[in-house]
């Protein structure tokens, strides 16, 4: 629904300097989009690239009221609270938002298309898109993606929130730069909202959650060298259930295991420890394989999240990431892809 011409306001409060933010944040780095300001009481009128990295010069500001300023089209809600639902101060910020004329986009599970508070604001052409909706026509999984001539790579993780979107944004963009034709399959609200094709995994029933996938990668793998299927969630943390449905649909030929450096435990559930990523990647290739229903299939590289670490200490975080798995691994943001896509082209399966 989003256009070139739209220009994009963010709802950010307490998400610039927290994983909570990833939606937000992964627009910031990845949106072709103008991103006119960035809505966060926590960091109004601080210097965005000093607080995320991000080398994008936007404005941080303290309301959608101040936001209207920079003469925005559409509010996009780039942060997931805990629980999912937005607290009441932030939600009437969204119907200032609608009362002044602009769209909204709602990658939230919570639907706002058909909320009577918002609906009888709007003019027309002024729409809500609710990202998360469950498409229409969709069948159970059959494992035909296997037939597929082109490979197929998996982000898979540690746990939620480490980069593993990011990872096959940047491994896509390497493979294009690189001459091959490549496509990134989208499967969370954030691929959506950048306007790439995709499904909404999560707002999927579960019976039909790898028939989801399989048509999604169907549709393109047989234009494509190379499809990169964007991961979620991860076989460790209790509360995730989308990666098995992932794995089964995409038939995956290599995998790209996503870890964020020095992180012992899952986040939220500190009585859940992370494995040592050799037994993390045993893990993952014996469910891929399924002890032989499926093709093996490897993890080939880690790509490993140093975001939160001085310089020194993420080239010494991957060095023995690299010695402990002795597979490749760089941080894909910070010193770019080709480690990966070697690791990736190098490892073709006959």
């Amino acid at each position: 629904m989003l256009k070139a011409s739209d220009r994009i306001a963010i709802l950010l409060h307490g998400g610039t300097t927290t994983t909570r933010g990833k939606t937000g944040l992964s627009l910031l780095r990845y949106s072709d989009l103008p991103i006119v300001a960035v809505i966060d009481q926590a960091c109004a009128g601080g210097d965005l690239p000093t607080l995320t990295g991000i080398p994008r010069d936007v404005p941080i500001v303290a309301s959608v009221a101040e936001a209207i300023a920079y003469h925005p089209t559409t509010l996009t809600i780039g942060i997931a609270p805990l629980g999912g639902g937005l607290p009441e101060a932030w939600q009437q910020e969204i119907q200032q938002a609608v009362a002044a004329g602009l769209n909204v986009v709602n990658g939230l599970h919570t639907p706002m298309a058909n909320d009577p508070a918002l609906r009888s604001q709007l003019q027309p052409q002024q729409w809500i898109w609710d990202v998360r909706q469950e498409p229409t026509g969709l069948t159970s999984g059959s494992g035909k993606a296997r037939s597929l001539p082109c490979l197929r790579v998996l982000t898979v993780g540690t746990d939620m929130s480490v980069g593993k979107m990011s990872t096959s944004l940047e491994l896509h963009r390497a493979c294009q730069q690189r001459g091959l034709r490549s496509h990134f399959v989208a499967t969370g609200q954030t691929g959506l909202m950048l306007g790439h094709d995709g499904i909404p995994l999560d707002a999927i029933r579960v019976d039909f959650a790898s028939g989801a996938v399989e048509q999604a990668v169907m549709k393109h793998g047989p234009s494509h060298d190379i499809v990169h299927v964007e991961g979620q969630g991860s076989f460790m943390n209790p509360a995730s259930t989308a990666t098995l449905p992932l794995i089964r649909g995409s038939q995956p030929t290599h995998l790209v295991l996503v870890h964020r450096a020095r992180q012992t435990h899952i986040h939220n559930f500190p009585d859940v420890p992370i494995p040592p990523l050799t037994e993390v990647i045993r893990v993952y290739e014996t469910v891929a394989a399924a002890g032989g229903s499926f093709a093996p299939t490897k993890v080939v590289a880690i790509a490993l999240n140093t975001a939160h670490l001085a310089e020194e200490d993420a080239q010494r975080a991957i060095a023995q990431t690299r010695y402990e798995t002795r597979l490749p691994c760089t941080d894909v943001i910070r010193y770019g892809a080709d480690p990966v896509i070697d690791a990736i082209l190098g490892h073709t399966k006959s």
